[in-house]
């Protein structure tokens, strides 16, 4: 894309907003005659105050219309690229709260409107559809903003809550797709506004989301030791309640505090951890979704492999697949979560040695949730080693989706 002429990345962006000619004219107080001319190349673009006016038209960096932007993937699922990531990077850097105590605040979107958006965004992030979401998120991201910033009283708590569930999603899809730096911000940014909304469990699910940031940047430790803190400020009992919401949140600390031990290779630190999140999970009686966690007694034995394979135990984590993890109750989770644990198991697979059922555990993923399987970088990796290590060519259905992913041996 950085090679094409000016007009046609402005017919590019233009088309991505779902604007007609004649409405992108309209609100550049241009003719569509004039944009015609543009974006066909036949009239120049050469003053920068109306390059700056059309960027924010079409709500994207003036560099990208410069052609800074480098190419996009060819991939039919088009995980995210760079122009997405800019787009995201983009809504992460607005401070609409801060200039609103300035300010007069922009209009805000009906709350209402919001929160069913808010939802949709869970469920395609939990359904693994990540380049729909992705691609969704920096509107999403700067209309949750704008109700943040634009509403008082009791309707500013729930802005507030929403706005954290957004960022919560952000951070959660960018550190599946490599792009820590931004997902740790999104998290530091979602435990902030966690506070304003007034709602401990909020601020305890994206502590995990910071955790999961730091983990995947390398720090372990201080994700660890976050998790647990928060976990004991949460835990049923004493002047806590034993409500599901809270079982729930509580557990979910408990577990990806597993995670953090098990990448430092502190296996008592796991086990203590994975046994109080079962005792949550008993409290719990079965698998739910409050505060989009997926918490219960299944999630917890996903969570048990896939720690198990964080500690190099692949053949631990196979025996908690085959053994522990019953099917209709596995059969019930979301996407994302069965697909998320089939690479886990393809992982302890290859630790084992054992390809061919790696390979079987990624294709069985992908029927799943593709963007799970095509777009993590730890899928990749696993694929990487699938076919450097197969004797001769590899399975047709590996083969092609190897060719999928644009991986090679």
């Amino acid at each position: 894309m950085d090679e094409l002429p000016i007009g046609r990345r402005v017919a590019y962006w233009r088309g991505r907003r779902k604007m007609s000619q004649q409405v992108f004219a309209d609100r550049l107080g241009k003719s569509k005659s004039w944009v015609d001319k543009v974006e066909r190349g036949v009239r120049r673009l050469d003053k920068f105050s109306v390059l700056y006016e059309i960027a924010d038209i079409l709500q994207v960096d003036v560099q990208l219309l410069l052609g800074k932007d480098p190419e996009r993937r060819s991939d039919a699922l088009n995980c995210i690229d760079q122009v997405e990531v800019e787009e995201i990077r983009a809504a992460l850097e607005r401070y609409d709260s801060m200039s609103a105590y300035f300010d007069a605040a922009p209009y805000p979107p009906p709350l209402a409107d919001m929160r069913k958006a808010v939802n949709h965004a869970w469920l395609t992030y939990q359904y693994g559809r990540y380049g729909m979401l992705t691609r969704a998120l920096p509107k999403l991201l700067r209309d949750a903003q704008a109700a943040d910033a634009g509403y008082g009283g009791d309707d500013a708590r729930e802005a507030a809550h929403l706005l954290g569930q957004v960022y919560q999603i952000a951070s959660s899809v960018l550190r599946k797709l490599g792009e820590c730096d931004l997902a740790w911000l999104a998290a530091d940014r979602s435990m902030a506004v966690a506070q304003r909304a007034d709602d401990p469990l909020l601020a305890g699910i994206a502590t995990t989301r910071v955790c999961n940031a730091l983990v995947a940047m390398g720090r372990a430790r201080p994700a660890l030791e976050l998790n647990v803190t928060i976990a004991n400020r949460l835990a049923p009992g004493g002047g806590n309640d034993a409500t599901p919401a809270r079982l729930s949140v509580y557990g979910m600390l408990l577990l990806q505090g597993a995670m953090a031990a098990a990448r430092i290779g502190d296996s008592a630190t796991v086990d203590d951890l994975i046994t109080g999140a079962n005792e949550a999970a008993v409290l719990l009686g079965g698998d739910q979704n409050h505060y989009w966690t997926s918490f219960g007694p299944t999630n917890l034995e996903l969570h048990r492999a896939a720690a198990a394979v964080e500690l190099g135990d692949g053949g631990r984590a196979v025996e908690v697949h085959q053994l522990r993890i019953q099917e209709p109750s596995f059969n019930a989770l979301l996407p994302e979560r069965r697909a998320h644990h089939l690479l886990d198991i393809a992982r302890g697979y290859a630790q084992m040695g054992d390809v061919a059922n790696a390979g079987e555990m990624l294709l069985r993923g992908d029927r799943l949730a593709p963007s799970e399987i095509r777009c993590r970088p730890i899928a990749h990796e696993v694929m990487s080693d699938i076919l450097r290590r197969t004797r001769g060519a590899p399975p047709s259905p590996i083969a092609e989706l190897a060719e999928h992913m644009g991986v090679g041996v």
